[in-house]
């Protein structure tokens, strides 16, 4: 291994299947990866490790805060850029990168963003409510709730909250903006505790509500439906996609894509065809999903919710 880590920042969190996600991603020495998702930077800081002064690896966030952390890594073979993981092939492209060996995204928002007061993404503390992910665009979520059409608000909490009493949380909080507009994270999480009239064990009757506009606001799930066909474009054969999810419904669509690339071009039932002649699919699942140990989630409660699925590009052409 060549390049100096000597200026990589410390670690202000702990990274969850740290260990495990580079394993998974097999790393070739001389490859070409990329960290969807920089964060603090313990994927990348240990993919650096491994790489030898031919490798090279590409990170993208679209936090400025993530962005700032990565610039205080010195090293020749690292790179950080400013955007979200979306944006990957247009920022392959004008890297002249064509094919990487593989790709690692650890989604949702992460521990720093939470542990920031200022960012109001979580209910912890009394702030500013922001929930942006990316601070330099975009509305925050004073603004959207501000306007927001009760329907749609109602909406947005059932289907990214997965939250049953959604109809009366958007009816509360449209009337309680007539009185005074909801400016701060307290103000939410009190509006909504009101609400709500049963609450889970352990969990803050709040938790749906503030998962629910975070994930909308970050169009986090739209994000994530038009990587997960890039990450297979850019492959080259052999190359592992790693990612990390944190709830049901990242989980869900990261689950269904790979199966689907697994099990490649669906055919008509009763086609006579020979097995040589069956489609192969694009991708091959890498055993099970993976969880965090007990021991891990001991340390690192966020990572009770973590989840690991892994698949490696096949050598089947494109179309």
């Amino acid at each position: 291994m060549s390049g100096s880590l000597s200026h990589t920042p410390k670690l202000l969190h702990e990274t969850v299947l740290l260990h495990e996600a580079i394993e998974a991603l097999q790393i070739k020495p001389d490859g070409v990866y990329v960290d969807g998702t920089f964060g603090r930077g313990g994927h990348s800081q240990l993919i650096l490790q491994k790489l030898s002064a031919m490798g090279r690896l590409i990170a993208l966030d679209k936090d400025p805060a993530a962005v700032a952390a990565a610039q205080a890594i010195s090293d020749p073979r690292f790179l950080i850029v400013h955007s979200g993981f979306a944006h990957l092939t247009k920022i392959l492209g004008e890297l002249a990168v064509e094919k990487v060996d593989g790709v690692l995204l650890d989604l949702g928002v992460s521990s720093p963003q939470l542990d920031d007061e200022q960012r109001g993404f979580s209910f912890r503390f009394d702030a500013p409510l922001d929930m942006r992910m990316d601070i330099s665009s975009g509305q925050t979520a004073a603004e959207w709730l501000a306007t927001v059409d009760e329907k749609l608000l109602g909406e947005v909490i059932r289907d990214y909250g997965e939250e049953r009493f959604a109809t009366q949380i958007a009816r509360a909080l449209v009337a309680a903006r007539q009185e005074k507009a909801i400016a701060s994270t307290r103000q939410l999480s009190e509006i909504v505790a009101q609400a709500v009239r049963t609450r889970e064990p352990g969990k803050n009757p709040a938790t749906r509500t503030f998962q629910a506009i975070r994930i909308y606001l970050n169009q986090e799930l739209e994000e994530i439906a038009r990587i997960l066909p890039q990450c297979v474009d850019c492959l080259s054969s052999g190359g592992h996609i790693v990612i990390i999810s944190f709830h049901s419904l990242e989980d869900r669509m990261v689950k269904h894509f790979l199966r689907d690339m697994a099990q490649g071009d669906k055919l008509p039932r009763n086609l006579p065809i020979r097995a040589a002649e069956i489609p192969k699919g694009r991708l091959r699942l890498i055993g099970k999903a993976i969880q965090a140990t007990s021991q891990e989630v001991a340390m690192n409660p966020r990572a009770r919710s973590a989840v690991m699925r892994i698949a490696e590009r096949t050598g089947e052409a494109d179309d």
